[in-house]
């Protein structure tokens, strides 16, 4: 299942929104093929396992398949998964995780015993629950797995107060920051960043042939139609009002509009999230600025921080988080460390919110 997972994980920049799956076929202690799911429509992981085998000169009959999520069971951009299984005559499937998706849901590892192959769930489950936890948040929230990523300085501060950030934190650690954008479906930033640093918001200096969705949230209809975010076509801008002209100029660079307003004339966040999930989003990666930071885990819509902190001080400058203070220190927001690790001269901090 250990080797059925490091396939899944050549899948990490490319199946959205399908989930990260690896299969390895096993047969007289030999492995005889190996697959992960290919981008959408077409195939998953399963299927290219099976191909991989025939392809080796093998024949599959009495075969175990080790595979990193519950096979599929239904006609979506491709057949079911389990029928693949039963026609090459696979004798045993190993599963590391039940599928979340309500079209699965049990039913795939059902449809294979029913064909009287022998099947095991629940092998290194938590890992595979990881690989795919964008797919899991979707399936069983609604909405996509939130994760915000910021750089500051040791004590907390990201930036000088006439705006120079440019680099507090090593190459290394911007380098690391580009692969966690590469894995996500989409990139979201606030009018704040866009104005005052005109990013792309891309994906450099990482090996992927897919660009995430780069989405900016700008209630009144901020943005200027020439910001770079925008090149390429495709992204999506968030507002709470309607401004025709502008949205005309906007959608002449391939942008697509999305009203949301809350009962206060800004974006109603929560609404936001539920509208990515129902765009298939996964994960969200979140690079802003304080106040949208701050907006969105007061409105509980963060899963976790991914912080690079530089050893270095900057003292009375600009913050992480632009949020209210909790009356006592038991108010505080929790979060508990999932994972510390050196960057480069710096430390990555992934904490999630408890």
């Amino acid at each position: 299942m250990q080797v059925a997972l490091e396939w899944a994980a050549q899948g990490l920049f490319t199946t959205t929104p399908n989930p990260r799956v690896g299969c390895v076929l096993v047969k007289d202690s030999n492995i005889i093929g190996t697959g992960f799911t290919q981008p959408a429509g077409q195939a998953h992981a399963e299927v290219q396992a099976l191909h991989d085998a025939v392809q080796r000169g093998h024949t599959v009959r009495g075969a175990t398949a080790y595979v990193t999520l519950e096979p599929c069971n239904h006609h979506g951009r491709t057949p079911p998964c389990t029928d693949a299984l039963i026609e090459a005559g696979v004798a045993r499937v190993v599963a590391a995780i039940r599928d979340p998706n309500p079209l699965v849901a049990g039913q795939g590892l059902a449809r294979l015993q029913a064909a009287g192959i022998e099947v095991v769930a629940g092998v290194l489950e938590n890992v595979a629950r990881e690989m795919n936890i964008g797919f899991f948040s979707r399936m069983e929230r609604g909405r996509p797995w939130v994760r915000m990523k910021a750089a500051a300085s040791l004590d907390g501060k990201t930036a000088l107060y006439d705006g120079q950030s440019q680099w507090i934190t090593s190459e290394a650690a911007r380098n690391d920051g580009h692969r966690w954008r590469a894995q996500a479906c989409a990139i979201l930033t606030g009018i704040g960043t866009v104005n005052q640093d005109d990013p792309h918001m891309t994906v450099r200096g990482v090996d992927t042939p897919r660009q995430p969705r780069r989405i900016v949230v700008d209630s009144k209809l901020q943005i200027s139609p020439q910001a770079r975010i925008l090149d390429g076509g495709g992204a999506w801008v968030v507002t709470a009002i309607s401004d025709p002209l502008k949205e005309a100029q906007l959608q002449a660079r391939g942008v697509e509009i999305i009203r949301l307003p809350n009962a206060w004339g800004k974006v109603d966040l929560p609404a936001l999230l539920l509208e990515l999930g129902r765009r298939q989003i996964n994960e969200l990666h979140v690079e802003a600025g304080s106040r949208l930071n701050g907006a969105l885990i007061e409105a509980d819509c963060v899963d976790e921080l991914l912080l690079y902190l530089a050893p270095s001080l900057l003292g009375d400058a600009q913050g992480l988080f632009a949020m209210r203070a909790p009356s006592t220190l038991d108010a505080s927001r929790k979060l508990k460390f999932h994972d510390i690790k050196q960057i480069g001269a710096d430390v990555r901090i992934l904490a999630r919110f408890i």
